[in-house]
């Protein structure tokens, strides 16, 4: 029997819109009997499946497309003696069905095949939306972690989950994967798949992503979706205890602030407590303790926890707070202390301090002691002052404070200057000051004794609050001797002045005989320059003849009229010197400066 042999594809893979070519190659197995006739015809599988539709008719004599089918405008068949294809253009996805290829040689025999034409189309992008909420790890069944959603793909895509790049299996109990599949009205599938999960608290650092996979002509891809990082919240497991401020020691009037934190998320609210008073609530803010001012009652242990937390043993952070003090000084003697002068003195300066203190003492701006202790021995008036002792702490400068004491030496008047007395020289007529000064407690007076004059007052009387100082003002008119009395309740002490008048010298000026010495060897260096130049000035005129010489050895200069102004030069000669010279000064009736009232 004469039969024929036809080959189709099983299936042809092609993308939504591109174009698609189904061959259908066909022979006789009688090659002597070749037909005269073959009839060609392409049927499509409706869509009941149950029956097929015919969408192209041909042979030797004719080539007709069925009007009035999906495919009337879209289809295009070729022939040859190996065979005949159909080419669809436009794919749509209403294409993917059963395509029949329907060879008939009469008596020659006939054939049919048919070929499976399968449509892709990738889907959009995968969209990911994690959960905003946070997942608490307590929760026993897992929770809903993010969900993943493909579109529009043909035919459905597959989603798979991962965990920091890890693939997702499903595991009853800790992971489940909802999907649900949705077919569009234009034929498209979206698919939605739902990630639950059960969180653990390293799950607060991890990345879930999904990847769409799908199929293509002659392959499978996949696209990956962005990574959502969700919000796990867990409980407390620990908890820290610290001071934020102030930096280094607290001292007395700080302001403190002490912060809490614990691991657990979200942060829970925090109570705090001292260890002496867990029972006590502090007011607090948030995860902040504020101690303003602190004092030495504030010292001790405090503790925070989580406000849920029932067992005060269980979660808790702890510190120890020391708040440190420098109490006021306390001096001994207190305020002040009068000793005899001579005596000794000890005085004490103490400071109560949570911290070792330094204590330096200090008069008049000067140190004079360290230590709490300051010894005081063989007491002067000089003695006498207030004393301040300054304690500070090495190991927190801000803390200091201090003390002092007044120290009075008491005695008898002790008089100013090493002589006991006083012997002066002075003319007859002038007045001389006389000063004493006198220091002791209580504070002396002075009283002064003029024996030799009685025109004397006192022209200088202060006080302080360590010394007395008088001056008196005397004038001499004989000899004098004056004493300074100074007294109070513990003694007297005397000061003896002794003035020796002396005559007063008769002169226009003062003149002592150092200045007199001076004149006159001044006087002396004139005359000698005059009388040089007057002796040039006669040998001169001897020499011209205007000056007769006698033998008396003077001569007359001038007959001018000598005032009792004018100065009288002689020339005399000796024995011993040819040419000695005197010089006189008159000066009206006054005497030289050695000459005798």
């Amino acid at each position: 029997w004469a039969k024929v042999e036809l080959t189709m594809h099983e299936s042809v893979e092609v993308y939504l819109g591109d174009s698609a070519q189904i061959p259908c190659q066909y022979s006789f197995t009688d090659a002597n009997n070749e037909p005269s006739f073959v009839m060609i015809q392409w049927f499509v599988r409706g869509v009941g499946l149950s029956s097929r539709m015919r969408i192209f008719y041909g042979d030797d004599s004719q080539q007709m497309v069925d009007n009035n089918t999906d495919y009337s405008s879209r289809i295009k068949v070729t022939s040859d003696q190996q065979g005949t294809q159909l080419t669809i253009q436009d794919v749509q996805l209403s294409d993917e069905r059963e395509f029949f290829c329907q060879v008939n040689g009469l008596a020659a025999g006939n054939a049919e095949g048919k070929t499976h034409l399968r449509v892709f189309a990738p889907p959009e992008a995968p969209v990911i939306e994690g959960v905003l909420t946070g997942i608490s790890v307590t929760n026993e069944v897992p929770s809903k972690v993010a969900s993943c959603e493909a579109r529009n793909g043909f035919p459905k895509p597959n989603i798979t989950w991962y965990r920091n790049s890890m693939p997702l299996m499903s595991v009853p109990g800790h992971v489940n994967v909802l999907i649900l599949v949705t077919r569009e009205t234009s034929g498209f599938s979206s698919v939605q798949s739902t990630l639950e999960y059960k969180v653990v608290k390293e799950d607060k650092d991890a990345h879930f992503s999904c990847e769409v996979s799908f199929f293509v002509p002659g392959a499978i891809r996949t696209v990956e979706s962005n990574s959502v990082n969700i919000t796990v919240h867990y409980p407390t497991t620990m908890v820290e205890l610290w001071k934020e401020s102030p930096q280094g020691l607290v001292k007395e009037g700080d302001t403190v602030e002490l912060r809490c934190q614990g691991d657990g998320n979200p942060p829970p609210p925090f109570i705090f407590n001292r260890e002496q008073e867990l029972d006590v609530d502090l007011e607090s803010r948030g995860d902040d303790l504020i101690l303003s001012p602190v004092s030495r009652k504030d010292s001790g242990i405090y503790q925070c926890r989580p406000l849920y937390s029932d067992d005060y043993t269980e979660v808790k952070g702890e510190m120890q707070l020391t708040v440190h003090y420098l109490d006021p000084a306390v001096v001994v003697p207190k305020d002040s202390e009068v000793m005899l002068k001579g005596e000794d003195l000890t005085a004490t300066c103490n400071a109560l301090s949570s911290l070792k203190t330094s204590t330096v003492w200090y008069k008049d701006g000067q140190q004079v002691g360290k230590g709490n202790t300051l010894h005081l021995k063989d007491a002067t008036y000089e003695t006498t002052g207030e004393y301040v002792c300054e304690v500070t702490v090495p190991s927190l400068p801000a803390l200091h404070t201090s003390g002092s004491v007044h120290i009075i030496v008491q005695g008898g008047p002790q008089l100013v200057g090493v002589e006991q007395e006083v012997q002066l020289e002075e003319a007859t007529g002038r007045m001389v000051n006389l000063s004493c000064e006198a220091q002791g407690h209580p504070l002396p007076s002075i009283s002064w004794t003029i024996i030799g004059s009685q025109n004397w007052y006192e022209v200088v009387n202060k006080a302080n609050e360590h010394m007395t100082h008088s001056v008196v003002s005397v004038k001499v008119t004989s000899d004098i001797s004056a004493l300074c009395n100074a007294s109070n309740d513990m003694g007297t002490e005397v000061k003896a002045f002794s003035i020796k008048a002396i005559p007063r010298v008769t002169s226009t000026a003062p003149f002592s005989p150092a200045e007199g010495s001076g004149v006159i060897i001044v006087v002396i260096i004139l005359c000698l320059l005059l009388l040089a130049i007057l002796g040039s000035v006669l040998y001169f005129l001897h020499k011209k003849g205007k000056i007769p010489c006698g033998r008396s050895g003077k001569q007359e200069i001038t007959k001018e009229k000598i005032t009792k102004d004018d100065i009288v030069v002689e020339m005399k000669t000796n024995a011993k010197n040819e040419d000695a010279v005197l010089l006189k000064v008159v000066n009206g009736d006054k005497k030289g400066p050695n000459d005798q009232v």
